[in-house]
């Protein structure tokens, strides 16, 4: 049982079996958390996370063992192992009334990412996944940064540049600017520009990169 202060913080609004429904639902009744099964009869929950706005919080729930929970676990606001406890639903709760708080049994996403990892994400106005190994190069745009996919796509992400450099595996992704930062994979050719900086050249981007020569020293060393 939940305990009565987390419980009366909680108003259940409705529940849905499919992905078209439950987005309407979350719509018309302006949920603040939707609590989400990754499994739904022949669907996948993850397929509402398009259709719901960046406001709405989402908490995983799911029957995957802890391999494939790391998927969800690296970047999700929480997430909920099947059969759930009541003591651990309870946590789940407080944790979204009082989001400025940690929980110790339940980290915030601050572990280094693998290379094979998704990240849960807010990407322009809606949520969605990315796959680390697809992020070609990350701008700065303010509080805000500009994410570059090997698929083409562009999204603006609700991270800076330094939450990105504590999570992202440092094998692979290097600040090469105090603005940017790349993915070494992608990586054809670096040309010197001028005596105080270079151009690195990405697979698949149309321009290249442009990279100080201080952080060129330390990429070297």
């Amino acid at each position: 049982m939940l305990e009565e202060s987390h419980a009366s913080a909680v108003r259940v609004v409705g529940e849905a079996e499919r992905v078209r429904t439950a987005a309407e639902l979350v719509r018309t009744c302006d949920a603040d958390v939707v609590f989400l099964d990754v499994q739904l009869a022949g669907e996948s929950g993850l397929e509402l996370l398009p259709h719901l706005d960046p406001g709405v919080a989402v908490v995983f729930v799911t029957a995957f063992d802890q391999y494939a929970v790391r998927a969800f676990e690296v970047n999700a606001l929480d997430y909920l192992l099947k059969p759930v406890a009541p003591a651990r639903l309870a946590r789940a709760v407080e944790r979204l009334t009082r989001p400025n708080e940690s929980d110790p049994a339940t980290p915030l996403p601050t572990a280094k990412l693998d290379y094979h990892d998704r990240l849960f994400l807010r990407l322009d106005d809606r949520m969605g996944f990315v796959k680390v190994a697809e992020i070609v190069v990350i701008e700065s745009d303010g509080d805000y940064s500009v994410v570059r996919l090997a698929t083409g796509r562009t999204h603006r992400a609700r991270k800076s540049l330094r939450e990105w450099l504590v999570r992202l595996p440092e094998h692979a992704f290097v600040r090469v600017h105090r603005s940017t930062i790349v993915n070494l994979e992608f990586v054809e050719r670096v040309e010197e520009w001028s005596h105080s900086s270079y151009r690195l050249y990405l697979r698949g981007a149309a321009e290249p990169v442009g990279m100080s020569r201080r952080y060129a020293g330390l990429l070297k060393r």
